[in-house]
């Protein structure tokens, strides 16, 4: 089985990492592949988002089997391996991964530490998803070192202010020094607001993607949401029901530029799909941001 390793990653917190690799790898999962989700952040908060709590009294996590690499330790990665009902495999992180990149400076394998792990698994899985702190330290670089693709969550806000070039800028060193094979496979806006003060040149610019004049959020929607993922209880199947929902003033949501959004949604996804899988992906970044602002 060949295995496409994706990085999730971004240099600005706040911006939907962790929703991003929690949504893409359950939709990827109800389409038949086998799907792992590593976490590379010792906020832990891919684990906790999926319902586990106390994430720092695991006893085994990402950390864990960095330090069995770096010491030439067995690697079992069964040991830090989680299952979740949503069909999706995951390697936790909590804070005792925060001194790891010191370990990594001082290590001679420092940049091919997550890659020793992954090539352990990466022949049982269709897609490897890694959550990566907002910072290109020497473990989110261990991250670029193993992937194939990186794809970039992005806030609407961040956009209008440039951030896009320090990032894409990173990502071309990283290119040159690291991983020559490292393409971008997509840059997801999130956190798109029409009440913000957006210039019209940049809406216009942004709705080349998505057409986002027709959005009406339901309050009473995102409000379960939120309730639902702080409690860890947020499943496929409950994320569905309630935005079922039907709402007497309910509009049409989104218009799509079809031809756009297959050059970065997975190429599984039908024509007669992409519509459901967008709003579904928009309404469930909803009720996860509140989660990533505090990072």
């Amino acid at each position: 089985m060949k295995s496409e390793v994706i990085v999730i990653a971004n240099q600005k917190g706040g911006v939907g990492k962790t929703t991003t690799t929690i949504n893409l790898g359950v939709a990827l999962s109800k389409r038949g592949k086998k799907v792992l989700l590593i976490d590379t952040d010792s906020q832990g908060n891919l684990a906790t988002s999926m319902g586990w709590q106390n994430i720092n009294d695991f006893p085994y996590t990402i950390k864990g089997l960095m330090d069995d690499v770096i010491t030439s330790n067995e690697l079992n990665t069964s040991k830090a391996m989680l299952h979740h009902d949503e069909g999706v495999d995951i390697i936790p992180s909590n804070l005792e991964l925060a001194p790891m990149d010191y370990k990594l400076v001082n290590s001679s394998k420092r940049e091919e530490v997550l890659k020793n792990i992954i090539d352990t698994v990466k022949d049982k899985y269709d897609y490897i998803l890694i959550d990566t702190s907002p910072s290109l330290n020497m473990i989110t670089v261990n991250a670029f070192e193993c992937a194939n693709k990186v794809i970039i969550p992005i806030d609407s806000q961040f956009l209008a202010d440039k951030g896009m070039n320090s990032i894409l800028s990173s990502i071309m060193q990283i290119q040159k020094r690291v991983n020559k094979e490292l393409k971008v496979g997509g840059i997801v806006l999130t956190m798109y607001d029409k009440r913000t003060n957006l210039s019209k040149e940049e809406q216009e610019d942004l709705k080349e993607l998505i057409d986002y004049n027709l959005v009406t959020p339901s309050l009473a929607q995102a409000i379960k949401l939120k309730k639902l993922s702080q409690e860890g209880n947020l499943t496929a199947y409950k994320m569905e029901s309630i935005l079922e929902e039907e709402k007497a003033n309910q509009k049409p949501k989104i218009r799509f530029n079809e031809k756009r959004l297959k050059e970065v949604l997975p190429n599984n996804i039908r024509d007669n799909e992409i519509k459901d899988y967008v709003i579904k992906s928009l309404d469930f970044y909803t009720k996860h941001r509140y989660k990533d602002l505090e990072r």
